[in-house]
């Protein structure tokens, strides 16, 4: 079971590398193996909100985790002319959930070589992301085989303002054989709830992960900041950078137990 971590957006260099240097020992004693996550344009904002550094500082600071302390990178992109830029420094360009049907953004994303994790729209079925497969192996055709479609479930949208997790949404998308990803900070934001910011209640993101590793997962996507009722995007589903390893000893533990046991 792998993990994506980090900041929501890069909000800055030092904030960017105290989180990848934690991360990268923490995962490093338990064994994870750690793709490095942060935005450099946080382009889907309920409201005109900050947006990050851009996306030439943000490869420039994501360039420099890589290098220092040897992270594959996952960030996600916004339109197909960035993706071959991204790809140069990004081993993983993640498709947002708002823009996980657009076909020309699937494909170009598809087109650089790199992994492609599709997060699974808000709107969408599980079995509605077959489409998105389909997109990327015009391209591609080998993509599943290889590896190179990661599916991340982050909950569904149940009226205004709530999201909730359909735990049974992990086992359909494995029928495709891609590895599934649950997103464990997503699922409990809260979207606009906040006179126009999205909200959240990151005390429940303990419970949904140990449900999600339960049913079976091979990976977890959880945004983690040092200070996250301060941060820019995301600050109240955000997990304190100091949760982090209890967070990840549970669900190592729960995945191991999972896998000894016989299943039907």
């Amino acid at each position: 079971m792998f993990l994506i971590a980090g900041p929501c957006a890069i909000e800055s260099r030092d904030c960017v590398m105290q989180t990848a240097e934690t991360l990268n020992r923490l995962c490093y004693d338990l064994g994870v193996t750690l793709y490095f996550k942060s935005s450099f344009d946080k382009a889907n904002r309920t409201s005109a909100s900050p947006r990050g550094v851009g996306m030439d500082e943000g490869l420039r600071v994501l360039q420099e985790v890589k290098e220092q302390f040897g992270l594959p990178i996952l960030t996600d992109v916004h339109e197909s002319w960035q993706c071959e830029a991204v790809a140069q420094v990004a081993d993983v360009l993640q498709i947002p959930a708002f823009l996980s049907r657009q076909t020309d953004l699937l494909q170009a994303a598809a087109e650089t070589g790199r992994i492609v994790n599709v997060k699974k729209g808000q709107f969408m079925a599980p079995w509605d992301v077959r489409g998105a497969i389909e997109k990327i192996e015009q391209v591609t055709p080998y993509a599943t085989k290889e590896g190179r479609i990661w599916l991340t479930e982050r909950g569904s949208s149940f009226g205004y303002g709530r999201l909730v997790v359909d735990m049974t949404s992990l086992v359909e998308m494995r029928r495709y054989g891609c590895p599934v990803v649950f997103d464990a900070t997503h699922s409990v934001q809260q979207p606009s709830a906040q006179n126009g910011v999205t909200g959240g209640n990151r005390a429940m993101v303990p419970y949904l992960m140990r449900a999600a590793v339960a049913v079976g997962v091979d990976g977890l996507f959880i945004e983690t900041h040092p200070d996250p009722d301060h941060a820019i995007s995301d600050a109240a589903n955000q997990v304190p950078l100091t949760s982090m390893e209890t967070l990840l000893r549970q669900a190592l533990e729960i995945n191991n137990f999972v896998h000894s046991c016989t299943l039907v």
